[in-house]
């Protein structure tokens, strides 16, 4: 749903650690001086389920928010991009938690560093957290009066783009009442290169070749939400919140001159596609601690959405009134979803027994205004329990869970659909030989299940050639994941080493084949897809208290097998970032090629992209200028290696850079309240269709 803010955000990349870690031991890190303040690096304390940071005073006091006080914390492998609200670890996206409560990046930025008490960083977690790559859990004092207000403004210089938003906070006693509102909107002008082969049964080929007139991509979305929250110190925890998400009309629109290799006449292309919709979403959630060893946890939520998805494609010959191909597509969408979380925790000193169950239903109803208001219901459930226990020994944690999930599938019209079981093993060691190094080695799976628009068997027109039509008869797939890790921290060096490898012996992917003269794409259980990574992400404190280097070098090699094809492909990727920092003053400088991805027959290349920003704070204001991509251009390049139908796609945006202004004011009085300690989140995330797009 926000497939446009990749445009920028993949430019940026990670903003780094903006005061570099010493070695990470259990007692205060060398202190440095920062515009005569003493900055003292925070105390870390490995236990045996996670890494626990301690913020120092003087940290908190030189950051203005939750966000830019987790980058100056110089947790290895954690990178932040704080313009655009992203914070990931090698490369995946970190699940984000507000005292145990799953939450937006972006609510980093309401966070106001006096309350943050500690950070707990949980680099490898088990079943208990879904199969989240990484976790950040920030843990907030508990004041019982007083408030915040929060409000920031970032806006392009050289084009229509603005990411605003504000929140109100107000306590009272065990109580706290929030309000917020989010609010980003983008127009850029953008253009496509397009080349595509079509290859017929019988060995005749046509090549079609787009050459780009105008285009742009433009997107609207406006999230308010009311939330409350009432806390009793390890005894009750109530929480409730209701929020809608507000897209306006967002997507692409491209316009091109065709010309084809059997020397026909040129075609005018117009290739239009958009969607936008109205979700409102809300959450209840009650823990009861019973003693001071058990918990008990129950997460409810649910969604609905309403919209549409809607494309216009037409090739009319250069020149003249006769079209080719006139195709239009209107989807109207009434789905719901809803799900419930229970969880069970009985900790030790040095264990911890964890069990529960999660239930996710969803009922989509998506009418075809082109097909005469043709009608498509879809019903989908997920039930999946899981047990996991860790222990500590020594020097040494071991972790062992087992979990199953059930997914069915059904469509209401035609009574098809499929039943899925799938097992959840896992097993993980960590060993901590000395207070600088970790070993960590884990073995553990994941179930994926068909997507709206990979299920539905209703046929969607892409062009003059093409069709789409979904696969009722999918199933839901297994990944299976093996990480080796190395994690290391000398006075002035801190870093990770690892290697995964990953595979999905039945990972959904397309197809393609050819009815009549239609070429017709759908969906199938592939014969495997296999990932192989292994990287290096060093942080280096080249002058202690002036400049420090981050970055992250990856190769990696990925195979896919499906209908016709066996494809084998190896890429490099990575990054490199520098910050200078005294006075008050950051300066970001980054470079960064972004790893390729092959899933089934579709490659998508990795960008280059670079950054130059600079940050100041001061008393309650911060300001932030930035340039996106100095030193390179935006180039989102795929490829498709079908046997009948192969392309080569460029998109591309027509500045070379975009600087960017940044305004932010953070405010608060009396005592700031704590966040829910939320140990478990149900899934109402609701899905809508796909009008296809070439």
């Amino acid at each position: 749903m926000l497939r446009h803010l990749l445009l920028y955000s993949l430019m940026l990349g990670s903003a780094a650690t903006v005061v570099a870690q010493e070695a990470a031991t259990d007692t205060l890190a060398e202190s440095r001086v920062l515009q005569e303040v003493v900055v003292a690096a925070p105390r870390v304390i490995h236990k045996f389920d996670s890494d626990v940071y301690y913020p120092s005073k003087s940290a908190k006091e030189l950051s203005k928010d939750g966000m830019q006080l987790i980058r100056s914390m110089g947790i290895p492998t954690l990178t932040v991009n704080e313009v655009f609200g992203n914070v990931t670890s090698l490369g995946n996206a970190v699940q984000i938690r507000v005292n145990g409560r799953v939450v937006s990046a972006n609510e980093l930025k309401t966070i106001m560093p006096e309350n943050i008490k500690r950070i707990e960083w949980i680099q490898n977690p088990g079943l208990k957290y879904g199969g989240a790559s990484a976790v950040l859990n920030i843990i907030l004092t508990n004041p019982t009066l007083g408030g915040s207000l929060m409000a920031s403004d970032m806006v392009g210089l050289n084009m229509p783009w603005n990411e605003a938003n504000a929140t109100l906070k107000l306590n009272n006693g065990r109580s706290q009442w929030g309000v917020s509102i989010f609010e980003k909107m983008d127009r850029a002008k953008s253009y496509r290169e397009y080349q595509e082969r079509f290859t017929y049964p019988d060995g005749k080929s046509l090549t079609r070749t787009e050459i780009p007139i105008k285009g742009k991509m433009q997107e609207h979305m406006l999230t308010p939400t009311v939330s409350y929250s009432y806390i009793k110190p390890d005894t009750t925890v109530v929480y409730a919140s209701v929020s809608l998400y507000k897209a306006w009309p967002m997507g692409d629109d491209y316009t091109g001159l065709m010309k084809l290799s059997d020397n026909s006449k040129d075609i005018i292309l117009h290739d239009k596609s958009f969607s936008d919709g109205l979700t409102p979403s809300f959450t209840a959630y009650l823990e009861q601690h019973i003693g001071k060893k058990h918990v008990i946890a129950v997460d409810a939520s649910a969604s609905i959405y309403k919209g549409s998805s809607y494309r216009t494609y037409t090739e009319q010959i250069a020149g003249e009134d006769l079209f080719l191909s006139d195709v239009n597509t209107d989807i109207k969408d009434s789905n719901k979803s809803y799900g419930v979380k229970m969880d069970y925790t009985r900790s030790w000193d040095k264990s911890r027994f964890t069990a529960g169950a999660n239930y996710h239903g969803a009922s989509n109803k998506s009418t075809y205004m082109n097909l005469d208001g043709l009608v498509s219901h879809q019903s989908q459930n997920s039930l999946s329990m899981y047990a996991e226990y860790s222990q500590g020994i020594g020097k040494v944690k071991l972790t062992g869970g087992l979990g199953a999930t059930y997914s069915s599938y059904r469509l209401r019209e035609s009574g098809k659909g499929t039943d899925t079981w799938g097992f959840r093993p896992t097993l993980s060691v960590n060993y901590r030989p000395t207070r600088v190094s970790t070993f960590y080695m884990g073995f553990y799976t994941y179930q994926n299940s068909p997507s709206l628009s990979e299920a539905n068997p209703v046929a969607t027109q892409i062009d003059g050639f093409q069709w789409q039509v979904g696969n009722p008869a999918l199933k839901a797939y297994t990944t299976y994941r093996i990480d080796a890790q190395y994690q290391y921290a000398i006075k002035r060096l801190s870093g990770t080493l690892g290697v995964n490898l990953q595979t999905s012996p039945d990972a959904i992917a397309p197809f393609y084949r050819w009815e009549e003269d239609r070429l017709v794409s759908s969906y199938e259980n592939s014969r495997g897809h296999q990932w192989l990574s292994a990287y290096i992400s060093p942080q280096i404190d080249v002058v202690p208290g002036w400049f420090m280097v981050n970055g992250l070098v990856r190769w990696g090699v990925t195979r896919t097998r499906g209908t016709g094809y066996n494809l084998t492909r190896h890429n490099w990727s990575g990054e490199v970032t520098g910050i200078a920092y005294h006075w008050g003053f950051n300066f970001i400088v980054q470079y960064r090629h972004s790893a390729g991805t092959l899933f089934g027959e579709s490659e998508v290349w990795g960008e280059k992209s670079s950054m130059i920003a600079l940050q100041y704070n001061w008393k309650n204001w911060q300001f932030m200028g930035a340039i996106l991509s100095p030193f390179t251009k935006y180039d989102r390049k795929s490829c498709l290696y079908n046997q009948y139908y192969s392309n080569e796609k460029h998109k591309r945006i027509s500045m070379s850079s975009m600087p960017l202004l940044k305004v932010a004011y953070n405010l608060q009085w009396g005592r700031q309240k704590q966040g829910v300690n939320k140990r478990v989140n149900a899934d109402s995330s609701v899905e809508q269709s796909t009008a296809g797009s070439r």
